[in-house]
């Protein structure tokens, strides 16, 4: 199973809020993250804002256009772009920065 590891950066001031909101994603979210293939997918916050997040899915472009497709993803995008910087005016699912694996454990040199 693909694993995909991206980060983007919370206003250090609503990192609270932003905490907070993830405590209860909506429930018709979290069935279309599920329906739409993300599996296994978590967020760690640091102190200063850095949000790093880990999904696996088989094709995360496929994962994020099924998602884009969805009333509630659009929803729930509109409402968690006021707490990034960097946007540059696109949605948060659009964009993070992913980040190159470099090491994984179960995976054997020349794999």
């Amino acid at each position: 199973m693909p694993r995909y590891c991206f980060c983007l950066q919370v206003k250090p001031d609503r990192k609270a809020e932003y905490a907070e909101r993830h405590r209860a994603v909506w429930p018709e979210m979290r069935q279309a993250l599920h329906d739409t293939g993300w599996r296994n997918y978590s967020l760690f916050l640091r102190e200063d804002g850095l949000l790093i997040g880990y999904v696996e899915t088989d094709d995360l472009a496929a994962a994020q256009a099924a998602m884009a497709k969805t009333e509630v993803n659009t929803r729930w995008q509109a409402e968690m772009a006021e707490f990034f910087t960097g946007l540059d005016g696109s949605a948060p699912d659009e964009g993070f920065q992913l980040l190159e694996e470099v090491f994984h454990l179960d995976v054997r040199e020349g794999q």
